[in-house]
């Protein structure tokens, strides 16, 4: 093949997210080896279009990934009101423990950084199409403005996305992760009219607007709230997330004034299939990396963003053949230590918390509610809930012990 016909990249990204911008960072700054050309590609522009999340962050889990500015900070965080069916509400207080961003401009000071560092951007480009010449090197097919293009390269970074369509069909990838482990849908809008603290999230649970998963109320700026619902799988068919919200909504907050809905699917679970493969490298949501309970993904991502980096910058600089294959076997294993460890055990017990009834979480947040707000904690609250049905407690063992 005539290399003078394409664009020759060491590494190539696919997907601007914060998997896909951290993965490119790494590389480019990886001081051992910082000759590598990168090539991120997305079709749009990762800071001009509503990211479908509610965006929130821990505060010191995200510093330690990326330095935190003010400038794209809507809301610090001190705290989370945990609310039941019947709407009583249990405060978990924690000064400064979260962030709610604004992702555009985050991923916009994101893609800045991976410019000047040396990462190649094009953010017009959709790609149609994955594979493997016959010299082992991977051809992205491109369109961009009408026309196609093919990019080359020796490594792929997979951030598309929950359900991994741009690897699926791929015979050399078969057992690859797919990034469609318990998908779940999720919907949000933004709303006025809302009575909330400015340094609160609001979580609430029961059966009857959130089977299988729960509401939230997260604070924005100037009086808006982000408000949604997620749905756990085995609900869909009965449950219509969209339908869900606008009860939620109706019951919650009636004199709330609410524009357009927006939502997506959650990769919600730790498969243990491997994230790496032939040169080819899952992060982000491609990679299953959500949180299967909380159903968080921006620190996720970055970790596992960064894990990927880590594990392509070895097998760039290892020999093809056996050592390569042994890179990419360890990629699954740094991401397990890193944080899929717990998000296995979290999956594991998170159908059985889904069983718990929404008597049982009103009995819980009325003896929580009577607790001092500086004598609650994490702990207290989930074990207060838990033991209200104790023959479930067996079925939790992952998160206990």
């Amino acid at each position: 093949m005539d290399e003078k016909a394409l664009e020759f990249y060491d590494v190539i990204i696919c997907g601007a997210g914060p998997a896909g911008l951290k993965a490119a960072f790494e590389l480019v700054s990886d001081s051992e080896s910082p000759s590598k050309r990168i090539l991120l590609l997305d079709r749009r522009f990762p800071w001009k279009e509503p990211v479908s999340c509610a965006e929130a962050v821990a505060k010191e889990a995200f510093a330690e990934l990326w330095p935190v500015r003010d400038k794209w900070v809507r809301q610090v965080i001190s705290g989370v009101y945990f609310v039941s069916p019947s709407g009583d509400k249990v405060e978990f207080y924690q000064k400064d423990c979260g962030l709610i961003l604004n992702r555009a401009l985050f991923h916009r000071e994101m893609a800045e950084e991976c410019e000047k560092s040396g990462v190649v951007c094009r953010f017009d480009a959709d790609v149609k199409r994955l594979y493997r010449d016959s010299e082992a090197f991977w051809n992205a097919e491109v369109a961009i403005g009408g026309e196609t293009q093919v990019f080359r390269s020796k490594a792929f970074i997979d951030a598309t996305g929950p359900g991994a369509k741009l690897t699926k069909d791929i015979p050399e990838l078969a057992g690859l992760e797919s990034g469609d482990t318990d998908l779940e849908p999720a919907v949000f809008t933004l709303a006025e009219g809302i009575e909330y603290s400015p340094e609160h999230i609001e979580l609430y649970f029961g059966k009857k607007h959130f089977p299988g998963g729960y509401g939230w109320v997260f604070p924005r700026e100037n009086g808006v709230a982000n408000v949604g619902v997620v749905v756990g799988r085995d609900y869909i068919k009965t449950h219509a997330p969209r339908k869900m919200l606008e009860n939620f909504l109706k019951e919650f907050f009636p004199k709330a004034a609410f524009g357009k809905f927006y939502g997506g699917m959650i990769a919600c679970g730790q498969s243990l299939k491997p994230i790496a493969m032939q040169g080819i490298f899952k992060a982000g949501d491609s990679a299953s990396c959500v949180n299967p309970m909380s159903r968080s993904g921006i620190v996720e991502a970055l970790k596992s963003g960064r894990v990927a980096a880590k594990a392509v910058s070895a097998w760039l600089a290892a020999e093809p053949g056996q050592e390569r294959r042994r890179i990419e076997k360890s990629a699954f294993d740094h991401w397990m230590r890193v944080q899929g460890k717990s998000h296995r055990q979290i999956a594991q017990a998170k159908k059985a918390f889904y069983e718990i009834q929404d008597a049982q979480f009103d009995k819980a947040a009325k003896k929580l509610c009577k607790v001092p707000r500086e004598k609650q904690s994490l702990f207290r609250i989930f074990f207060t809930v838990l033991v209200s049905m104790p023959r479930l407690i067996w079925k939790m063992r992952s998160l206990i012990w």
